[in-house]
């Protein structure tokens, strides 16, 4: 008799989200994780304490800015960047312990340590061999480097360090126009760094709508951030407390030099593997070192099964949490199934910037006969008093059927706004569905319904 029905490798949105519902499912679980506490990355290191960090330099931003316009008088708040880390630490503290509470609801067993598949049907932690009819692995991914670009945590730091730096840097120079530096850039750059994001391509937050990428780089700017656009660089160098970043622009490769009192490396990201014996079990992996899986999310091995940032796909936790409930569903003997067509992608920056389906360059690519409805948030009154009229909403949909294809939204609540597309997509459903749907005003939602009308005779407040 196995020990076990199912064990899942890490606990992270994949992971944790995965054990539940194998509990759920009638399974007798474990989850193996070797962190001291669980949430993987995403609740220890990234997603919550960044937008505690983002959430909380937003509230300063706005004291700065926006208050006295509101008759809101007298000095903006001063920052206590030791008591801005206390607070980002007690929110991934309340959400780790929720995850340890779910697990005991649920009846979960926490194996601490970190595992190695010896065999199929066996997870090693430590000494001890735990036998299971199948096994998840759901290991995450690790921040990835450059060449010549050595990490201390220190100087040249990653999300985890700059999430823990010991004072807010004068300068900060990040590597990579994505997700990470761009949110990351925008919190320290709130609180008084001046930060210059070096981009290797021409334009920031790669396979983003070509609108919105324009959009949203204007828009930083003008918040204080400095771009180098299509530049690859090429080394850093760090002393204790300073750091020189050599970069090359691929216009004309001439070599140039930045002063950085921190550098963030925000260049992606790669599965996380080491130590599994993926090799020697003889699991198919990519040359990105990405766990091959099947449309069941098993791999080669009969009962070994992966999930999220360390298979195929957007590296994105909530992408993970679908895969996990699936394939939950497949252990137990059911049908799991995960829309990979309807997965949104956010940018907690401010203004926000999300998206589902389509992008345009995407639709013209296939050839696919399209139109657009595009509402500007100037034309929404909540946004104007709230200080948040900057960007737009953009809807795709079939010229000839209606049926909505994707949709891009720069602006207040994106991450939020967006999930009202999401469903309207996961039910096949046209602009004109959203447009006759009644929208409470005034919301920011409106510029949903405005955009949705704008595929079909026109928006009212445009």
């Amino acid at each position: 008799m196995a020990n076990y029905d199912v064990i899942i490798i890490g606990s992270g949105p994949g992971g944790y989200v995965c054990a539940i519902r194998c509990a759920q499912l009638g399974l007798k679980t474990a989850c193996v994780e070797g962190r001291e506490t669980l949430g993987g990355t995403c609740l220890n290191v990234g997603c919550i304490p960044s937008k505690a960090l983002l959430h909380a330099s937003h509230m300063l931003h706005e004291a700065e800015h926006n208050f006295a316009s509101m008759g809101l008088k007298g000095k903006a708040p001063s920052v206590d960047w030791k008591a801005m880390l206390g607070y980002k630490d007690n929110v991934i503290g309340q959400n780790t312990k929720g995850i340890e509470f779910l697990f005991k609801k649920n009846k979960v067993d926490w194996i601490k340590g970190w595992a190695s598949i010896p065999a199929a049907g066996q997870v090693q932690v430590g000494a001890e061999v735990h036998t299971a009819k199948n096994i998840i692995i759901a290991s995450g991914s690790e921040s990835a480097s450059l060449p010549g670009v050595e990490v201390d945590e220190k100087v040249v730091v990653t999300s985890t360090g700059a999430l823990e730096l010991g004072k807010v840097p004068k300068k900060m120079v990040v590597i990579g126009a994505g997700v990470i530096g761009l949110e990351l850039g925008s919190v320290y750059s709130r609180l008084g760094a001046e930060v210059t994001v070096i981009e290797y391509l021409d334009a920031i937050t790669p396979g983003m709508d070509a609108e919105v990428q324009k959009t949203m780089q204007r828009i930083l700017k003008r918040q204080g951030l400095k771009f180098v656009m299509g530049a690859a660089v090429q080394k850093t160098e760090a002393t204790k407390t300073k750091a020189k970043v050599t970069y090359k622009l691929r216009k004309d490769d001439s070599e140039h030099v930045l002063d950085a009192d921190v550098v963030l490396v925000a260049t992606g990201r790669r599965p996380y593997t080491d130590g599994l014996g993926l090799e020697a079990l003889g699991i198919e992996t990519s040359p990105r070192g990405q766990i091959q899986v099947g449309d069941d999310w098993q791999t080669n091995i009969q009962g070994v099964y992966a999930i999220g940032d360390c298979i195929d796909g957007p590296m994105l936790a909530h992408k993970a949490e679908d895969e996990g409930m699936a394939a939950a569903e497949q252990v137990a003997g059911k049908h799991g199934h995960v829309n990979y067509g309807v997965i949104p992608g956010v940018i907690y920056t401010h203004p926000e910037v999300a998206n589902v389906g389509k992008t345009e360059d995407k639709l013209k690519e296939a050839g696919h006969a399209y139109k657009v409805g595009k509402f500007s948030f100037m034309g929404n009154g909540r946004a104007k008093a709230n200080f948040a009229a900057d960007g737009f909403v953009k809807i795709l949909a079939d010229k000839e059927t209606d049926r909505i294809l994707g949709a891009h939204i720069i602006g207040p609540a994106a991450g939020d706004l967006i999930h009202e597309i999401c469903v309207a997509m996961e039910f096949g459903a046209s602009a004109e569905d959203l447009a006759l749907t009644c929208h409470a005003h005034p919301t920011y939602s409106e510029a949903i319904r405005e955009a949705a009308l704008a595929c079909g005779d026109g928006p009212i407040h445009s």
